[in-house]
């Protein structure tokens, strides 16, 4: 398994694995500044091929922030390994991540972020948002760059296969396309779907982001505040 590495917006490096038997791409994102950071940890089993890419960017003993939505192996699996190649690193994510899972069992205590306080890393600005079970997890939360207006979405706009780095394409079409299947597998509920979910998805629109950097699939540069209603329609269609 090779990494394919783009940037997908202004010192936004997208490091993407494509899994052929599971699919679909799993996705990291290194923002480089004054203090690196990592969103999305990945597989403990990937971490040497995740770390061969990120070292083509910058020292990975450099790296000083590791964040993830929620605590899933695809999103953290490989903290503690990260941890170790970079003794200035800390996880970063909210008050119940830190507390229910984190704190517990990574190899230091991680950096705890309110709702909507901003983690200043040099240029670039990163606001945590708390997103209960949206897209899983009671822990779950996203980061919004504010610099340049960057949503890290986790799995909101997951899309299986091989896929390009970043589209202008609308993504609604391949997102409602992979929730039907799931919902014809065991996975139907990989989406927790109730009333509080336009909620906070509404209020993430409002960020009107430009670029929405994925976890699975394509990433998107374009009027993301349109995506995010398109996405909010597609989920009340297929998991309402």
């Amino acid at each position: 398994m090779a990494a394919r590495i783009d940037e997908i917006a202004p010192d936004v490096y997208r490091i993407s694995l494509f899994s052929a038997e599971a699919g679909m791409q799993f996705n990291h994102f290194l923002i480089l500044d004054e203090e690196p950071l990592l969103y999305h940890a990945g597989y403990k089993a990937a971490f040497p091929v995740v770390m061969e890419a990120v070292g083509k960017l910058i020292n990975p003993s450099s790296l000083r922030w590791v964040g993830f939505s929620h605590f899933e192996s695809d999103e953290c699996g490989a903290l503690n390994e990260w941890l170790a190649v970079a003794p200035q690193a800390k996880a970063v994510t909210g008050i119940v991540g830190a507390m229910v899972n984190v704190n517990d069992f990574a190899l230091r205590p991680a950096h705890i972020l309110q709702d909507k306080e901003i983690l200043d890393i040099g240029k670039k600005k990163l606001r945590y948002l708390r997103t209960p079970h949206v897209p899983h997890g009671w822990d779950a939360g996203l980061f919004f760059e504010e610099t340049d207006k960057t949503l890290f979405t986790s799995d909101l706009f997951h899309q299986n296969g091989d896929v390009e780095a970043l589209t202008s394409s609308s993504l609604s079409d391949r997102c409602s396309e992979l929730l039907q299947e799931m919902q014809q597998s065991p996975f139907s509920d990989y989406i927790p779907y109730s009333p509080h979910v336009d909620k906070i998805l509404r209020e993430l629109a409002d960020y009107a982001p430009s670029v929405l950097a994925v976890m699975h699939g394509s990433s998107y540069s374009g009027d993301g505040r349109n995506a995010i209603h398109e996405l909010a329609g597609v989920w009340k269609e297929v998991l309402g």
